[in-house]
């Protein structure tokens, strides 16, 4: 941060973070709502096991892949008109998903869906460096972005199950058109930026990230869904050497795609390096949470969405508290005891029980409450590191990294909570083979097979999954009590918002 005076922004500055929101609010929607809407449409569609896959994981494979490219392309053609561009799309095409007559059109659907998304992701962060040259009020508008995001992940189940239960499965889609036309009509609360100097879009640096990244984020959830095999080793091998390519070349390009001289700051990397470990522990503690709920405490999609609301609350808490703490405290020390206070939570989650809904909604408070303060100032620590030319590719590395960390999360978590699982398990004698093979394959398989299972069977798996959820939780809260050390440690050089700091010079 510079040492200049820099008026804060005004009332139109603020109307237009509220516009901001709702492509932010409309992709955390995006994230869950597909749960719900999954068994209407498999019944109408009839997609195989192979396909049900891909329309889970082609929005999220094509949105890690287009992240860094999409950040650095609307520094050139300008974030405004990439942000219009983006969601205009993601509104035609969430049209093409709704009424989708195939499978194999909604794989489509879902992976352009997946480019779309990663035009907003980065676009609305960087426009928001712009509107808000003032350090404490930029890190606010950051804390209220981030929480709109976990705000529209809570809301995805309540408001697909409104709709699928009003109308059909491809409902939930069209949520998306409303928000585009008020995005569209209220473009002239947001200002343009294109950097004037950016030279044309290296696209062999755009083939090598996307060959980078796609393989690792295939490998990571085809490790958590079917376990280690050859394809795995060999999309990590592929993702690192192309990943090295790509390095070298961004290093020698004049105008690279990723500047990669911004790692040489420390407070960009290791506020990189706590977004990732902190999106591991929540992304894989959310993952089963949501599934503690639904499946352990036979919840609904709806109730278990309400249940989720106190947490996306402690969220919202932590993302607008924390930019306001960090003015008369390091951001650093803000940030690790958030984290610190959120092992709390982990323990909580550590020593559930069946029946115990309202300490894992607790608990999973605390969590989110951690997330808060480290997704608002960490995130702006990253994109003020970056000169103003260059937050677009800032925002996009910070988004990428927060994917991976989810994903990674899911990955480890979910394989370490299945295979305790599998080892707790006790399978009861008289069982046909079909039904020993669904009891032991997931606690989701046993519930859908629980009206031919002896009660005590489901009791014992809803037991064994818990125990899998407790030591899961417990693997995450040593990841965060990490993240907590990196921060105290590593981060206490960064000054409280508004002091002078010379990495953030040019925002």
């Amino acid at each position: 941060m510079s040492g200049r005076a820099t008026a804060p922004a005004g009332t139109r500055a603020w109307a237009g973070m509220a516009l901001l929101a709702l492509p932010t609010f409309l992709l955390g929607l995006d994230v869950t709502v597909l749960y719900l809407v999954l068994p209407a449409m498999a019944a109408d569609l009839a997609p195989s096991a192979t396909q049900t896959l891909w329309i889970m994981d082609a929005y999220g494979f094509l949105l890690a892949g287009f992240l860094v490219t999409m950040g650095t392309l609307g520094d050139r053609v300008g974030r405004r008109r990439l942000l219009m561009i983006g969601i205009a799309a993601f509104a035609a095409v969430s049209v093409l998903a709704a009424f989708a007559p195939s499978a194999e059109l909604l794989i489509a659907a879902r992976a352009l869906l997946g480019i779309a998304g990663a035009t907003l992701m980065p676009s609305t962060l960087s426009l928001i460096s712009n509107m808000f040259p003032d350090p404490q009020q930029r890190a606010v508008a950051i804390g209220v972005w981030a929480t709109m995001f976990a705000a529209g992940m809570a809301a995805g189940p309540i408001v697909g199950g409104v709709l699928v239960d009003r109308f059909w499965w491809g409902a939930a889609f069209l949520f998306a058109v409303p928000v585009a036309v008020i995005v569209l009509l209220g473009r002239a609360l947001l200002p343009e930026y294109a950097d004037p100097h950016a030279g044309r879009l290296d696209l062999t640096s755009v083939a090598l990230s996307l060959t980078a990244i796609l393989p690792i984020v295939y490998a990571i959830k085809h490790a958590a869904g079917e376990g280690f095999d050859a394809s795995v080793v060999i999309a990590v091998v592929v993702g690192v050497i192309a990943g090295t390519a790509f390095w070298r070349r961004q290093s020698r390009l004049a105008d690279p795609l990723l500047d990669v001289s911004l790692f040489r700051n420390r407070a960009f990397s290791v506020a990189l390096t706590v977004l990732l470990v902190g999106l591991l522990g929540m992304g894989g503690t959310m993952y089963l949470v949501t599934q503690y709920l639904q499946l352990v405490e036979g919840l609904s999609p709806f109730v278990a969405g309400l249940w989720m609301g106190p947490p996306a609350l402690a969220m919202f808490a932590a993302g607008i508290g924390a930019p306001v703490l960090a003015r008369r405290i390091r951001p650093g020390y803000v940030m690790g005891g958030t984290l610190g206070v959120s092992l709390v939570g982990y323990a909580l989650l550590a020593t559930a029980g069946l029946d115990d809904e309202l300490p894992v909604a607790v608990g999973f408070a605390f969590v989110y409450l951690g997330l808060g303060a480290i997704a608002a100032l960490g995130t702006d620590i990253v994109v003020g590191a970056a000169p103003a030319a260059k937050s677009g590719s800032a925002a996009s590395l910070s988004e990428t990294v927060q994917e991976l960390g989810i994903a990674i999360g899911v990955a480890i978590l979910g394989s370490l909570t299945t295979a305790i699982y599998r080892t707790h398990l006790t399978v009861p004698a008289g069982l046909s083979d079909g039904e020993a093979t669904a009891l032991i394959d997931s606690l989701s398989s046993a519930v859908a097979i629980a009206d031919d299972l002896p009660p005590a069977a489901l009791v014992d798996a809803q037991l064994a999954f818990t125990t899998g959820l407790n030591v899961a939780t417990v693997v995450a809260g040593f990841s965060i009590a990490a993240a907590t050390v990196l921060c105290l440690r590593m981060l206490r050089h960064v000054p409280q918002l508004g002091r002078a700091q010379h990495t953030d010079a040019d925002v």
